[in-house]
């Protein structure tokens, strides 16, 4: 009988522990669903407040895609023109702007306009050939890039104002044409073509960075100018940050990254929905960089490691 009350007396306390237990581990379990439920929320929240802010407390007007033409620098290789075929399969007019003419220009609705974005008469002499043929555009994508991975002293005068001509100045340029037309109707959408390197300057990459950040001032300043000054509600601005591109420019550097690098039709496939969806943004690809913006924000030793741990991914 002793025996019998002290296995029962023992049953009960495991039984005992094991419902403590469990009880413990739902209370953990549904602290932590509260908290993943918070932060889904929070983050929801935050999407739909910038929406709303980036959208100038508007709904969006429609778009309609049998009327817009959408113009793309540097649209003859690489993401550019993985973009402009992607709108043109979808029967969007394309102008594209480069030196060199793209593969498919056979494209019954890609137009190719033989420029020099760092030319304000090439950019003058072709948009008014445009406006004659095909129209005035209202989607401009600022898209034409380069870079050389040289180091500050070994990099040379000309490659370096030729990047930031490209990179940073062209995008004047080409605003200064095209935005008029969009602040008159207040209709329009401007594409600026950043880089995650916009927020992070690596060895031997300083120029492009300079230039690339040069690039994400010119976006913000813009849309501070069409709210502030031109007082227009429906032009939208929309800037993309991807990281590195399997792209010709960035031909040096596929063996050393490998499947670090983004396929470009990814790029291409996420800049094709913003413009689509006719809203602005900051799109950063991929998008779990999310944190990206705030390195810079970050204590100074927190930014150096950062720095210092992508420093041997640019090579020289």
């Amino acid at each position: 009988m002793e025996t019998l009350r002290s296995y029962c007396a023992q049953f009960d306390l495991e039984m005992l522990l094991a419902s403590l237990q469990n009880l413990g581990a739902n209370q953990i379990t549904q602290r932590t669903i509260g908290t993943l439920i918070a932060c889904g929320l929070a983050f929801k929240l935050n999407s739909v407040l910038s929406d709303w802010a980036l959208g100038n407390l508007s709904t969006n007007r429609p778009w309609d895609w049998n009327r817009e033409i959408v113009l793309i620098t540097g649209g003859s290789s690489g993401i550019g023109e993985q973009v402009a075929l992607r709108l043109a399969e979808r029967n969007i007019k394309v102008i594209i702007f480069d030196l060199n003419a793209p593969k498919t220009s056979g494209h019954p609705n890609i137009f190719f306009y033989k420029v020099d974005v760092t030319s304000k008469e090439s950019v003058g002499r072709a948009a008014k050939a445009l406006r004659e043929e095909v129209g005035e555009p209202t989607v401009l994508v600022n898209n034409a890039g380069i870079g050389h991975n040289d180091t500050i002293l070994s990099g040379t005068e000309e490659s370096i104002q030729r990047t930031f001509a490209v990179n940073s100045i062209a995008h004047f340029t080409l605003a200064r044409e095209f935005l008029p037309s969009m602040i008159e109707h207040d209709h329009g959408h401007v594409v600026t073509m950043a880089s995650m390197a916009s927020f992070v300057a690596l060895a031997a990459n300083v120029d492009y960075s300079c230039s690339k950040a040069a690039a994400m001032a010119f976006h913000e300043g813009l849309r501070q100018e069409l709210v502030v000054r031109f007082k227009v509600k429906h032009v939208r601005t929309s800037i993309i940050h991807p990281l590195w591109v399997r792209t010709p420019m960035n031909s040096g550097m596929h063996e050393r990254l490998g499947s670090q690098m983004l396929d470009v039709g990814r790029v291409a496939d996420r800049i094709v929905k913003q413009i689509l969806d006719g809203k602005s943004g900051r799109v950063l690809i991929p998008s779990h960089l999310w944190v990206a913006p705030l390195v810079r924000g970050f204590p100074d030793w927190v930014q150096e490691w950062v720095r210092g741990s992508q420093a041997s991914m640019v090579p020289t």
